[in-house]
């Protein structure tokens, strides 16, 4: 009697353990400031034109470069 009381304690453990995980709350709270982030980008399309066109150029005028 005593051993059934034991295994069935022992399979219901993980059951009971679940259960009283998922009554657990989590709280998260922010700061008081807002978080802020600089992004200090600068972005230069004009330079790679122009070196691509001077490449297409130089490759027209010596075709035996390669």
């Amino acid at each position: 009697m005593l051993i059934d009381n034991k295994i069935r304690l022992a399979a219901l453990a993980p059951f009971v353990a679940a259960s009283l995980m998922a009554c657990t709350t989590v709280k998260l709270e922010g700061g008081e400031k807002p978080i802020e982030v600089n992004l200090n980008v600068k972005i230069d399309q004009e330079v790679r034109v122009k070196l691509d066109r001077e490449i297409e150029d130089l490759i027209a005028d010596n075709p035996d470069i390669f």
